[in-house]
C-alpha cells in the first residue's frame, strides 16, 4: 500500500481520553470567580453612573441661577440670601426687584422637581475688597451652594449628604 500507515490501536496507552471531574470541577470554579467579578464590576459602574447624573444636574442648577443673575447683573445685591429648600424659601421680594423674585421662583421650582433628594440651594454675595477692585468696578463674589442627599442603590449603605459650590465674581454694567 501506498503511504499508509497502520497502527495497532491496543498498544496505545490512553492518558489523554478527557477531562476528569476534578479537571471540570477546577475549570467552574474559575468561570463562577469571573463571572461575579463581572457583576459587580457592574453594580460598581451603575453605582457611579447614578452620582455622575446627580453631579450633573447639580451643576445645571447652579449654573442656572449665576447666568440669572449674570442677566440681572444690575441688580445683582438683590440675589443675596436667596434660600431655597423643601420646607421654605427666601425670595426677595417683587417690589425690590421683580425679575430677582421671579428668578428665585423659577429657581426653586426647578431644584424642587429636580428629583434629587433633600436638595437646599443657597446664594450669598459678598462685595469685593476695594484693594482687590481697583478699577472700582464694585465687584461682587457670587456663590451658588447646592446640598442633597446621595441617591443609594439597596438599602444596606447609608445615603450620605454631598454638596457643590459654584463661584463667579460677577460686576454691574
Amino acid at each position: 500500500m501506498y503511504g499508509c500507515i497502520v497502527v495497532d490501536r491496543s498498544t496505545m496507552k490512553h492518558s489523554q481520553a478527557g477531562f476528569t471531574l476534578l479537571e471540570t470541577m477546577v475549570a467552574t470554579m474559575i468561570l463562577t470567580v469571573g463571572l461575579l467579578a463581572l457583576s459587580a464590576m457592574q453594580a460598581m459602574s451603575m453605582s457611579k453612573n447614578v452620582g455622575s447624573k446627580e453631579m450633573t444636574q447639580v451643576s445645571n442648577l447652579a449654573a442656572d441661577m449665576i447666568e440669572r443673575i449674570q442677566f440681572n447683573r444690575r441688580n445683582v445685591t438683590a440675589y443675596h440670601n436667596i434660600t431655597v429648600n423643601s420646607s421654605t424659601t427666601t425670595c426677595p421680594t417683587a417690589a425690590v426687584n421683580m425679575m430677582a423674585n421671579g428668578d428665585c421662583t423659577q429657581w426653586r421650582t426647578l431644584l424642587l422637581n429636580s428629583g434629587l433628594s433633600n436638595v437646599s440651594g443657597v446664594v450669598t454675595l459678598n462685595p469685593v475688597p476695594p484693594a482687590l477692585d481697583p478699577q472700582g468696578l464694585t465687584r461682587s463674589t457670587v456663590t451658588v451652594q447646592l446640598t442633597w442627599l446621595e441617591t443609594q442603590k439597596g438599602g444596606s449603605v447609608m445615603a450620605r449628604n454631598k454638596a457643590m459650590t459654584l463661584v463667579t465674581v460677577i460686576a454691574p454694567e
